[in-house]
């Protein structure tokens, strides 16, 4: 069996110059064991001796399907059901309660989950959907999820996750409702996985795809930009938001010091943003 070889300054600075120039992504310098973990699966598939052979193929070659593959390998991250629950508490118990009096003559409601990895996070406001708004189901309802790899939303698309992946914030109930066991692995019912639709969108592209959105999860990747490009996407955070719409981040995550658009809302444990009214 082949084995991983430490990456080197240099070749760890090309890696990070390259997953910047196509992903906006900051990988700080003390993250080369990312590489070592995720490329050595990629050099083993592709017939390379050591990573040190695959990156040293990437430097002399035109932008190509295996480039991709790598910056997809290093930038895509970790999530879980249910993760962080508190905004999924405020989801349920302030945020579309009030959306839907808003909401009540159109019937429209938009949301979107951005880097959305695996699926868990939009799976998981779908349930909480299924469960606690029965009404929404005769509504125009867009539950919209994307991310920058093309290989994870391969598999969200799927919707079949693994014991450990189905033990990580996911309540026994909503398993046994909306998932079945299939060749080893959970498949979520497809009552769940038709309410979601997937785009692959790269943030810092064009957002014209989507439409006018109500509430925008974009948790735990503001944290991986520089403060240049986490200004950048508030800004096209506050075109895309409609009027009383909501902006949830990761709990480490704010806009307090790049954009003065939002306020802070606090509801209950869970910190969420919205524009300042214009009036």
């Amino acid at each position: 069996m082949k084995q991983a070889t430490d990456v080197s300054f240099t070749d760890f600075n090309y890696l990070r110059q390259l997953v910047h120039e196509h992903s906006a992504v900051v990988l700080y310098a003390d993250k080369t064991y990312l590489a070592e973990l995720h490329l050595q699966p990629i050099a083993e598939s592709t017939g390379f001796a050591s990573i040190t052979d695959l990156i040293t193929h990437l430097r002399t070659q035109p932008f190509s399907s295996l480039h991709v593959q790598v910056i997809e390998a290093l930038v895509t991250n970790e999530t879980s059901f249910f993760r962080d629950i508190y905004p999924f508490e405020a989801l349920k118990r302030f945020v579309l309660p009030e959306l839907v009096k808003i909401r009540a003559i159109e019937r429209s409601l938009n949301i979107w989950c951005a880097a959305c990895s695996n699926g868990q996070e939009p799976y998981s406001i779908a349930m909480l959907i299924r469960e606690h708004f029965p009404m929404l189901a005769s509504w125009s309802v867009r539950l919209i999820a994307s991310d920058f790899s093309n290989k994870v939303l391969t598999r969200a698309r799927q919707g079949s996750y693994n014991q450990l992946e189905i033990q990580r914030g996911l309540p026994k109930p909503l398993r046994d409702r909306y998932f079945q066991k299939r060749e080893g692995n959970w498949q979520i019912k497809d009552e769940i996985r038709q309410m979601v639709e997937f785009h692959q969108i790269n943030l810092m592209q064009s957002w014209l795809s989507l439409p006018q959105i109500d509430v925008i999860f974009l948790r735990n990747a503001l944290i991986y930009f520089d403060l240049t490009t986490k200004k950048d996407l508030l800004k096209k955070v506050k075109q895309q938001l409609r009027p009383n719409g909501y902006l949830f981040l990761g709990s480490g995550e704010t806009t307090i010091s790049l954009d003065d658009s939002f306020e802070r809302v606090q509801l209950d444990k869970s910190t969420c943003y919205r524009l300042h009214n214009k009036t």
